[in-house]
């Protein structure tokens, strides 16, 4: 990393909030859910699918969780009216995980139900390594009533990853494969690049060799090839598995998977709490913000 991605990614919170502001706009589709539909029309158009997410999280009150199921049971209705083709994602500190695990586990089945009942599909987000436990406890008590509505996702840099694979493919499960972003101790995560890799190509294939289906959720054209590489040795159909990538990323990328025949599915969140969102967003990819902010320089 060179010295001015290092000062990005560790001064972000020296950043004035409008300069995040217009970053923002890359990653996010923006705060209203019409905004989340226009964006999911376009990428509809270029043939891609897409999964809303209404961005907050880290809820500590009981009446702010029950306002984001609300929110999502909204968004799956929209979702129906206008045709789209997009399923949901939802983190469960946002619906109340670090309330009550009890609560948070009613109100995602009330949101799988009623996803369920439109035919739609709700991916559980993972957080910190300080909900991975709940969270996979969380998605096999969902499953268990609703196996085809619900898939969970498994960060490639845990050590622990293909462990929890090993004992999630009984259940035949949905799962979305990513690096992983939050900043985690060594004694539980791989932290060298090739490392996350392999484990990375190490899941998928384990994943889709044993039948699951599974989201490849990866910018690395590294990682994409050998999961093309995976489907064509397994002989896979196309709807065994799909791509998936964040809005604002490469989108040249995305057109070359869905060129060469693959399903792909962009991650479209909307929402006031943008902020927190695309800081994240930056500190995972600093060259991006390194490009916003050459451009704002009055010496370029």
């Amino acid at each position: 990393m060179s010295v001015f991605d290092s000062m990005i990614k560790y001064g972000m919170p020296l950043i004035p909030k409008p300069i995040v502001g217009r970053v923002a706009q890359r990653y996010v589709a923006g705060e209203t859910m019409d905004d989340a539909v226009r964006t999911l029309r376009a990428l509809n158009a270029e043939g891609a699918m897409g999964t809303v997410d209404v961005l907050g999280e880290e809820v500590q009150e009981r009446s702010r969780a029950a306002a984001a199921v609300g929110q999502y049971l909204a968004l799956i209705d929209r979702i129906q009216a206008e045709g789209v083709d997009a399923n949901i994602s939802i983190k469960p500190t946002m619906l109340g995980l670090k309330i009550d695990e009890a609560l948070c586990a009613d109100n995602v089945g009330t949101i799988v139900a009623k996803a369920s009942e439109h035919g739609n599909f709700v991916r559980i987000d993972m957080e910190d390594h300080s909900c991975t436990d709940a969270t996979l406890r969380l998605y096999r008590t969902v499953h268990a009533a609703r196996p085809r509505a619900v898939g969970v996702v498994l960060q490639a840099y845990l050590h622990r990853t293909l462990g929890d694979i090993r004992g999630l493919l009984p259940l035949a499960p949905n799962i979305r494969v990513c690096k992983g972003i939050y900043r985690e101790p060594r004694a539980i995560s791989w932290h060298d690049f090739e490392t996350v890799r392999a484990n990375f190509v190490a899941a998928v294939d384990r994943l889709l060799t044993a039948g699951a289906y599974v989201g490849i959720a990866t910018h690395d054209p590294y990682l994409v090839c050998a999961a093309m590489a995976t489907v064509d040795r397994l002989g896979l159909d196309p709807s065994r598995y799909e791509f998936q990538m964040l809005l604002g990323v490469d989108p040249e990328l995305r057109r070359i998977i869905l060129a060469t025949g693959h399903r792909l599915r962009v991650y479209v969140p909307f929402g006031r709490d943008w902020y927190p969102y695309s800081m994240r967003r930056l500190r995972e990819n600093p060259t991006v913000a390194r490009h916003v902010m050459r451009a704002m320089l009055p010496w370029r």
